[in-house]
């Protein structure tokens, strides 16, 4: 599989730079993988696929505000710092993109917040992007992620070409986070809001939560043609036991199981035994998966309207098959469907 076959003209209007007014209230394009039917729908129409203990599982994984602002030493130049995740809590060391990076050397110093009262020193090149921060801050480990927290905002992608605002803080993150450590929020559980979920719970559909700390991967261009040369980034995932028995639960009574977003996708192939049953699992994951693929645990999927040439356009790909995904998503532009974070949803059965 090559990686120009994913690509096609997505004009820069039809990416959304906010959600809808309301959760669940986005625009629902739905796929049937057998007919090839499609329907247009909205999001919270959801409810008339599912039935009772039809299975949802969600990545519970929480957004942490990981873009900074900071000046550096004696040249006061502005530095963006995209706080990856933090290395060693005791010495304050983070794992940190800095932009533009050619700036950046070993030793310089950065101060961050209008009173520069927050410093970091750079103690490592970690890769040509990336670099290891010292924060130097005396007090303890809660009161110092707090400080570093209040100087952060919200990661919007970069492709949401605007200032951050207040509502990303919320909106940005699903309503079910709990376990921070992403910098990605999983955009397919942004649709839920509380009444849908309660909806269907009135259903008796039942819910599974695993997490998965999404990464910057996710965006990363590749730069291979053929698919099989790329490695992807690894990111940390946990399943626990509660949701593995939940999911196999469903699948041995043959009822759905709806994988929200292509995170829990990823996770649930990372950790699926060779009958097709979840295990438990505790770890990281770089599974890369891009069509033909078998999956062996899901039987649907949501999952929005993702970017030309990404990861995530070629499993939605390998989940719904290729031609009928690619077909699915001239249809969506030409019907003025959103794209990105923010977007529309696909319902894939």
């Amino acid at each position: 599989m090559k990686l120009s076959k994913f690509k096609f003209n997505l004009p820069q209007e039809q990416i959304a730079l906010h959600p809808s007014q309301n959760r669940d209230e986005a625009r629902l394009l739905v796929v049937n993988r057998k007919t090839g039917e499609i329907e247009h729908k909205v999001f919270k129409d959801i409810l008339d696929y599912y039935g009772p203990k039809d299975t949802f599982v969600f990545n519970d994984t929480k957004v942490f505000p990981a873009r900074l602002y900071g000046n550096k030493e004696k040249t006061g130049a502005r530095i963006e710092v995209f706080l990856l995740r933090e290395l060693n809590t005791e010495l304050r060391l983070w794992d940190v993109l800095v932009d533009p990076a050619r700036k950046i050397r070993i030793g310089n110093k950065l101060y961050f917040g209008e009173d520069e009262s927050m410093v970091a020193e750079v103690i490592d090149n970690t890769t040509s992007r990336g670099r290891t921060l010292r924060f130097l801050f005396d007090g303890p480990h809660d009161e110092f992620k707090k400080a570093l927290y209040d100087l952060g905002e919200t990661p919007l992608p970069k492709y949401i070409e605007r200032e951050v605002e207040p509502e990303d803080e919320e909106r940005y993150q699903n309503i079910f986070a709990r376990e921070e450590g992403a910098v990605v929020a999983p955009a397919a559980g942004l649709h839920f809001s509380r009444e849908l979920m309660k909806r269907l719970e009135i259903k008796d559909c039942e819910f599974g939560y695993l997490t998965l700390h999404s990464g910057l991967g996710n965006f990363r261009e590749i730069d291979v043609e053929d698919l099989t040369k790329h490695k992807m980034d690894s990111e940390q995932m946990h399943i626990a036991k509660k949701v593995v028995d939940t999911v196999n639960k469903a699948k041995d009574s043959n009822n759905q199981i709806c994988a929200v977003g292509t995170s829990v996708m990823r996770a649930m192939e990372t950790a699926v035994s060779t009958d097709g049953h979840l295990k438990e699992f505790e770890g990281w994951t770089n599974k890369f998966i891009f069509p033909p693929y078998e999956f062996s645990v899901a039987t649907s999927m949501i999952t929005n309207f993702h970017m030309p040439l990404s990861t995530l356009l070629m499993m939605t790909a390998s989940f719904g098959g290729y031609d009928l995904i690619m077909d699915t998503y001239q249809l969506a532009l030409k019907e003025d469907y959103k794209f990105g974070a923010y977007g529309d949803a696909m319902l894939i059965i």
